[in-house]
């Protein structure tokens, strides 16, 4: 296993999140070369530790190594890929997304080609990718199957002899580096996230590892449960794993994907201290595109550089069952609620603009429901359509939530009457789209301001929705977003 000499506490992502375009984008939706730049510019210039590449649901470049050395060789002569800072791939998941399976391969075996690209440019041994994240983990098999697949097929084969040749791989090839890869699982769904612990256990035996990193989402769980439930899961899955942490005698460096709409964490340079306060046993927070390109550049050197000194302390103990309880009682609300406005986000969601170019994610299956499924875009996509119509979307279900809940959820989501205000400033209480019982439940929860300027362009994006007037829809959002700074 690779050592590190330090794991990251801020890692950049390739999430679409931003309304503005990075001042070194080619294109509107940042395609392959404006990510190897955005790669160098977040070590570079805002201190982010770590780049999540990801070849999960995207096209991306599987040179990324050598052009980082090629363009930038004088900032990485000086900080080394993969001591200072590091590049971490995320992977697809075959069990879930059949038609991506070969592409897995294809990055595992991509890892020794990078091994040998460093080398060469520093002229010694230099390991800058050495860890893959599995979206969608279910499964100890899952993760094994990547771990071992690398150890014993990637590398193993250099020993094998070729056919007829005398040789082996190793002769003809070179050698393969490094022996082995840490594979990050990041739980997304109510199954995974509130089983994490017990996944993870599975992964760490029978095998000699100082530590192991696991990543819980938090968009996903938040579009498929609600944003309160997706909340109390990371607490309760961050709690066990730190459980487990104790009983293993293992280092477990939990890491948190947070954006900066409070449906999605709330992830933003003047949140951070409520962030590390709320997730204290988080080792490493997500910076998505809308923390890197919405806000004062000073601003966002600042807060990663608060980040990168964060101690993580135990997490708050979160084992009570009246927790699961009003997880259950939520989502059930929840999805009631988003199925009776499904056809609005879906129409509202061709005029999001696009920021990165992406596919579809498969990890979204919609919501089981007595009429069949009810589909809905991606979690920013949802997040952004929601916000547009002045409904955001953390108000959904929290009628559910009566005063002996109150109590036990602000015990735990410390940040739950802040975020909500972050929430209600883009409120619009003309909306009609709005849930009854929700309007009726928010005067009770809060005291709160609206942004009139967010709630006039609302005004007219319900306008243009009960005209079919569609023409300007776009133009609408992105003003709408702009106040916000963040598009969904």
């Amino acid at each position: 296993m690779t050592l590190r000499v330090n794991v990251p506490k801020t890692m950049s992502t390739q999430h679409p999140d931003n309304v503005n375009i990075p001042f070194f984008a080619n294109y509107h939706d940042m395609a392959a070369e404006d990510e190897i730049q955005e790669a160098y510019y977040v070590f570079s210039h805002m201190g982010i530790e770590e780049q999540m590449w990801d070849y999960e649901g995207k096209e991306v470049d599987n040179q990324v190594v050598k052009k980082l050395f090629t363009r930038y060789g004088d900032y990485f002569k000086e900080t080394i890929l993969g001591e200072d800072k590091f590049l971490t791939l995320r992977v697809p998941n075959p069990v879930v997304e059949k038609n991506e399976a070969k592409l897995l391969i294809e990055t595992l075996e991509s890892i020794p080609r990078f091994y040998d690209v460093a080398k060469l440019f520093y002229n010694r041994d230099v390991t800058p990718v050495f860890e893959v994240i599995l979206p969608m983990t279910s499964d100890v098999k899952s993760l094994n199957a990547i771990f071992y697949y690398y150890k014993d097929f990637v590398v193993g084969k250099k020993t094998k002899l070729i056919d007829k040749t005398g040789m082996k791989v190793i002769d003809w090839i070179g050698d393969f580096n490094p022996e082995q890869i840490n594979v990050i699982p990041l739980f997304e769904t109510k199954e995974q996230i509130l089983n994490c612990d017990r996944i993870v256990k599975g992964f760490l035996e029978n095998k000699e590892l100082e530590y192991q990193r696991v990543f819980l989402a938090r968009s996903d769980p938040a579009l498929n449960y609600g944003n309160l439930s997706a909340v109390l899961m990371n607490k309760i899955g961050m709690y066990k794993l730190w459980l487990l942490q104790k009983e293993t005698k293992i280092k477990i460096y939990p890491i948190i994907g947070v954006g900066s709409a409070p449906f999605r964490g709330n992830m933003r340079p003047e949140t951070v201290d409520q962030l590390m306060k709320g997730y204290p046993f988080t080792h490493t927070f997500t910076l998505q595109s809308s923390f890197k390109y919405d806000n004062d550049v000073n601003s966002v050197v600042d807060s990663v550089k608060k980040l990168n000194h964060k101690q993580t302390q135990s997490p708050k103990i979160i084992d009570d069952d009246v927790y699961y309880e009003i997880i259950e009682k939520y989502s059930e609300e929840y999805a009631k609620q988003v199925g009776q406005i499904a056809n609005v986000v879906n129409l509202i969601s061709k005029y999001i603009p696009k920021r990165r170019r992406r596919k579809l994610h498969i990890g979204l299956f919609g919501y089981s429901r007595e009429t069949g499924k009810v589909k809905l875009p991606r979690a920013i996509t949802f997040a952004a359509a929601m916000y547009s119509i002045g409904y955001p979307p953390e108000l959904l279900a929290i009628n559910v939530i009566d005063d002996t809940y109150l109590h036990e959820v602000r015990k735990v989501y410390s940040n739950f009457d802040y975020d909500l205000k972050c929430a209600l400033k883009f409120f619009n209480p003309h909306s009609p789209f709005v849930h009854r019982e929700v309007k009726k439940k928010i005067e009770d929860l809060v005291d709160y301001e609206i942004d009139k300027k967010h709630k006039e362009i609302t005004d007219k994006i319900i306008i243009a929705i009960k005209n079919y007037s569609f023409e300007n829809l776009t133009e609408l959002i992105t003003s709408a977003a702009a106040l916000r700074r963040f598009l969904g």
